[in-house]
């Protein structure tokens, strides 16, 4: 799937940019054509205004008039040989004009990047005038459209990025609701067959302690299922204390790790710590979290768990003494499939991430890591 959507990518950039190349090409040409059409139109124009001032055929003074008003679209401005404009202008706004005496000298100084027209007033060379113009509407139009093709092709990209991406989830929440759900169904059945055994091994009294042991492992079990069962489908959220929960899972894990490790729970005087969670689910990601810690500290060390409340959430900080996570595994670390433990399929973390931000609608990131001093994760939940 995730192939699929990268080949997708790949087309849908292959596509954008052999439409907005094509575009340019096609827009740059039009606009040289319309351009030339246009410098044709304003040459009439000149000759035009020429003819009028040197002519009293009234059929000649007829023709270059109309000729001269078939320019509708292109700004015009008469100068004399010394730039000075001279009063005459077309397709600008003569409101603006008549109040901004400099408007049209501004309107010269905008259009003089363009080599203006020259028209010969007097056989003398020294007289003559210009005519500088600027661009059409339409020149406009198709040299900017290029642009908004592009930002309409890129719009089109992200959207369908977007929806293939949404696609992409949606069908791995799938793959991870159905494999967890048949995992609790596997699980259910040697579950209540353990039981039963349990429950044989008890009417014995010499078996009194281990039965009380495998009650206890069998419950484990029960709990595992339970927990898979909950995925993919929506968890009933209750007030719980967060304290006496979280106390509950490190007491778990100390009885479980070596007498090297030091475990620590601080809520600041605070007593209860309330907020709305799935407690079979936050003991899951406490848990992972706590065998992380475990696992990155080799045997030695102190984990504390941080119990911070604020007024509208709850801020949890696990931080343990162990090696650390470099820079570039950082953005790694909630993967699926990430571990750098020779054992495991590195789905710990990536369940406490979805477990958090989807179920419970809280955040789940690494707050600071340093290599050689330890990890501090934080979970904050929304009260």
């Amino acid at each position: 799937m995730f192939r699929q959507v990268l080949n997708w990518k790949t087309l849908l950039a292959v596509i954008a940019i052999v439409i907005v190349s094509g575009t340019i090409f096609y827009s740059q040409y039009l606009s040289r054509k319309i351009a030339r059409d246009e410098k044709s139109r304003v040459e009439a124009f000149a000759d035009a205004l020429r003819i009028r001032a040197t002519t009293e055929d009234p059929n000649v003074l007829e023709f270059t008039s109309r000729l001269a008003s078939e320019n509708k679209t292109i700004p015009i401005v008469e100068t004399d040989e010394r730039g000075n404009p001279t009063g005459i202008y077309v397709n600008l706004d003569s409101s603006r004009v008549a109040k901004d005496s400099g408007y049209l000298r501004a309107m010269v100084k905008k259009f003089s990047g363009r080599s203006p027209v020259i028209v010969e007033i007097t056989k003398s060379p020294l007289i003559f005038n210009k005519y500088y113009y600027g661009d059409s509407k339409l020149l406009n139009e198709v040299r900017y459209y290029p642009i908004v093709q592009l930002c309409i092709v890129t719009l089109f990209i992200i959207i369908t990025i977007f929806s293939l991406r949404s696609s992409y989830r949606s069908a791995q929440n799938q793959v991870w609701a159905g494999m967890a759900k048949e995992t609790a169904h596997q699980l259910g059945t040697p579950v209540s067959s353990l039981e039963g055994w349990v429950e044989m091994l008890k009417e014995k009294p010499e078996n009194q302690k281990i039965a009380l042991e495998l009650e206890k492992d069998v419950g484990r079990l029960r709990l595992v299922s339970d927990r898979f069962g909950k995925i993919g489908s929506t968890p009933h959220l209750e007030e719980i204390d967060l304290i006496n929960q979280i106390n509950i899972m490190v007491d778990y894990m100390r009885k479980r790790a070596t007498g090297k490790i030091n475990f620590s729970v601080n809520s600041h005087g605070r007593q209860p710590v309330v907020a709305q969670v799935s407690a079979p689910l936050f003991d899951w990601v406490i848990e992972n979290l706590l065998k992380n810690s475990l696992d990155a500290m080799e045997g030695k060390g102190s984990i504390t768990v941080d119990i911070n409340e604020e007024r509208n959430k709850v801020n949890i900080d696990i931080t343990d003494t162990g090696k650390g996570i470099s820079r570039q595994n950082m953005p790694l670390v909630f993967k699926p499939g990430f571990t750098t433990k020779k054992r495991g399929w590195g789905l710990g973390l990536s369940l406490s991430k979805r477990i958090i931000q989807q179920y419970h609608k809280g955040e789940i990131f690494i707050k600071h890591s340093e290599l050689g001093k330890g990890t501090t994760f934080r979970i904050v939940l929304r009260k």
